[in-house]
């Protein structure tokens, strides 16, 4: 058994996108993962919000990242946007002093302390490389059939380099879909946003990023597409 402790994002855990957060748990179950709730825990920080105050959005994000350190397991979130907030906020965490200093400064309010050890990771990640293709393969319990996924990453989960695969050319998720019997079919949008954060301030905009994706996983035989985000499966 493997354990992680698991940040759900609002969107997965009291968004549109709970059925995402219950097969993410359903799957991880079936791999012997054990997926240990953050207790307490609250909005990543989200990524409009960074844009409006982002030291306020630098203490939200690290107000989990410190209760996650008490846990002294990896940080696993099936959001891509949370994994991206997150992460940002790690990374800021040990290369300026000054903004650590005023971050944990608000919160020591809350009898917290961050000290920039946590290790945060998506899903993905760790189906792919913790568990791993081959494994995975040996426990599909249906057969799919040669069903052509387009395998969608979005714009967040490989981004910034380095990291757990190629920012514009990954693979991660295309061995996954074939370890389960499927075919993933050509995607060259894989990469490209899905325009979900701006549905709200620019909804014909957004609804234009997701046509072209759409059309070109169409285009390219996909009969499904599979996502790595609640934001872009919504």
């Amino acid at each position: 058994m493997r354990y992680y402790t698991y940040f759900p994002g609002c969107s997965a855990s009291h968004g549109g996108a709970k059925a995402y957060d219950w097969s993410a748990q359903a799957v991880a179950k079936a791999l012997e993962v054990e997926l240990i709730e953050l207790d307490d825990w609250n909005c990543c920080g989200s990524t409009p919000y960074t844009s409006v105050d982002e030291l306020a959005s630098y203490c939200v994000s690290a107000r989990n990242l410190a209760l996650a350190e008490k846990r002294g397991l990896d940080l696993v979130t099936p959001c891509s946007a949370c994994y991206v907030i997150l992460n940002r906020t790690n990374s800021a965490f040990r290369e300026y002093p000054a903004l650590r200093a005023k971050v944990n400064e608000a919160l020591a309010a809350g009898d917290l302390e961050y000290h920039g050890t946590v290790n945060v990771r998506h899903l993905l990640d760790v189906f792919a490389n913790d568990i791993g293709c081959e494994e995975i393969a040996s426990r599909v319990k249906g057969d799919l059939g040669g069903l052509k996924v387009a395998p969608y990453y979005g714009c967040q989960v490989v981004r910034p380099s380095p990291g757990f695969d190629h920012p514009e050319s990954p693979e991660s998720l295309d061995r996954l879909i074939k370890s389960l019997g499927a075919e993933a079919t050509p995607f060259p949008l894989k990469t490209r946003c899905c325009g979900g954060s701006l549905v709200i301030s620019e909804e014909n905009v957004a609804l234009e990023l997701a046509h072209k994706l759409l059309d070109s996983a169409s285009s390219n035989g996909a009969e499904c597409i599979a996502t790595v985000c609640p934001l872009c499966q919504t």
